[in-house]
C-alpha cells in the first residue's frame, strides 16, 4: 500500500544566539490511511518540530531545512507552491489538534463563531464560495445555503465526538467549557474539513487521567471509522500502547526505531528503546532511569546521538550514524548493536 505521508531523511534546524541547533537529523517515517502512528520520545527530541515541518508552520526567520522531502499524496510539500499548499492542503487535507486547546481559542468569541469562521474558508464546501480566489477574507461573503450546510455538519460532528447539547454548546465561550470538552471540540474542528491526515500534538497532556483515556479512545475510533491517518506525538508510552498501530521512536532529533505496536513493546531492539521502556514502573512500582543526559543540539555528538549514554557503543557508533537494519515486517532500527532476541 502506498503511504499517504512519507518523510524522507528530513534535516532541519534553527538559528539561535548560541549557534545553529540541529533539531532534526535525517528523520524518516511513513503513515497510511486509517493508521494511527505514534511518534514517541522525551521532551525536546524533535517530535513537535517534525509535526510543524509537515504542516509547514515553522518560523521563517529562524528555521532552515537542510535536506530531505515531505511527500503527501506524492507531492513534496517542501518544494510545492506555498499558495497551493495553503489553499488545498494545510487546514484541509492535513489538520492539527494542539496540546493545549484553551490557548487555541479566542476568549472573547463564542466557540460557534470561531468554528464557523474557520469553516468559511476551510469547509469541504468552500469551493462554492464565489470570488474566494481574489477577494480579501474580510469582504468575501459566506453564502447562506452553504453556511446552513456547514452548521448542520458541525452539529453532526459534535454529536459524533460525544458532546451533549451541541446547539447550546456553540453559544458558549471557551472558559465555560471543561478541558475535555475543549479538546473534543478541537478534534471535531480538525475533522470538519474532511482531512486525510490529522496531526495530534500530545493532545491529552493537559487532561486528567480519566479524560485522557476517553480522548484517546475517541481518536482511535474516529481514525478507523473515517479512514483518517493520525500522527500522534507523545511522550506517554501508555497512550501509544492504547491506540497506535505502530510506533516511531526519536532521540535528540534522530529516529532510532520503528515497529508495529505489539512488537515494539514485546521486542524492542535499540538500546535507547529498551531503556525507555524499562523506565516505566513495573508491577512493584519500580523503574530504571537512563544514565547520563540528553545532549545539546547546537554541538550534538557525532554518529548515533545516543552513544554517550549507551553501554553497547563502540568506535563506529561515534563516527557515523547507523544505517537502517530491517528486523522484521514493519520493524527497523538504526543501531550497530541492536538487541536481536526478537521472535
Amino acid at each position: 500500500m502506498t503511504a499517504l505521508l512519507s518523510v524522507e531523511d528530513l534535516s532541519l534546524g534553527f538559528a539561535t544566539e548560541a549557534g545553529f541547533a540541529s533539531v532534526l537529523d535525517r528523520v524518516s517515517l511513513s503513515i497510511e490511511r486509517g493508521q494511527v502512528l505514534g511518534l514517541v520520545g522525551e521532551s525536546g527530541c524533535g517530535k513537535t518540530t517534525l509535526a510543524r515541518a509537515i504542516l509547514g508552520v515553522l518560523p521563517r526567520e529562524t528555521a532552515r531545512i537542510t535536506g530531505g522531502r515531505v511527500l503527501f499524496r506524492g507531492t513534496d510539500l517542501l518544494t510545492a507552491d506555498p499558495a497551493s499548499v495553503n489553499q488545498t492542503i494545510r487546514g484541509r487535507a492535513i489538520t492539527f489538534v494542539p496540546q493545549d486547546p484553551f490557548t487555541s481559542f479566542n476568549p472573547v468569541f463564542t466557540v460557534g463563531d470561531q468554528i464557523m469562521e474557520i469553516l468559511k474558508w476551510k469547509s469541504p464546501r468552500a469551493a462554492e464560495l464565489p470570488g474566494r480566489r481574489w477577494l480579501p477574507a474580510v469582504v468575501a461573503r459566506y453564502p447562506a445555503e452553504r453556511q446552513r450546510a456547514d452548521v448542520d455538519a458541525v452539529l453532526e460532528l459534535l454529536d459524533t465526538v460525544q458532546l451533549p447539547r451541541p446547539k447550546q454548546l456553540l453559544r458558549k465561550y471557551p472558559h465555560e467549557l471543561s478541558g475535555g470538552q475543549r479538546q473534543r471540540l478541537m478534534i471535531a474542528m480538525a475533522l470538519l474539513p474532511g482531512p486525510d491526515l490529522v496531526i495530534a500534538d500530545e493532545p491529552t497532556t493537559a487532561l486528567d487521567v480519566t479524560i485522557q483515556a476517553q480522548i484517546l479512545g475517541l481518536i482511535r475510533r474516529l481514525a478507523t471509522e473515517r479512514n483518517v491517518a493520525v500522527l500522534l506525538t507523545t511522550h506517554d508510552l501508555g497512550a501509544a500502547y492504547e491506540i497506535c498501530d505502530a510506533v516511531n521512536v526519536m532521540y535528540a532529533g534522530q529516529d532510532v526505531e520503528s515497529a508495529p505496536v505489539d512488537r515494539f513493546f514485546a521486542s524492542p531492539a535499540h538500546p535507547y528503546t529498551t531503556k525507555l521502556l524499562a523506565s516505566l514502573p513495573d508491577a512493584n512500582g519500580t523503574a530504571s532511569g537512563i544514565p547520563g543526559e540528553v545532549p545539546g543540539l547546537i554541538t550534538p555528538p557525532g554518529g548515533c546521538r545516543f552513544h554517550p549514554r549507551c553501554e553497547r557503543a563502540d568506535g563506529p557508533c561515534r563516527e557515523a550514524r547507523p544505517p537502517v537494519d530491517q528486523l522484521g515486517a514493519g520493524h527497523w532500527v538504526r543501531c550497530y548493536h541492536p538487541h536481536r532476541d526478537a521472535p
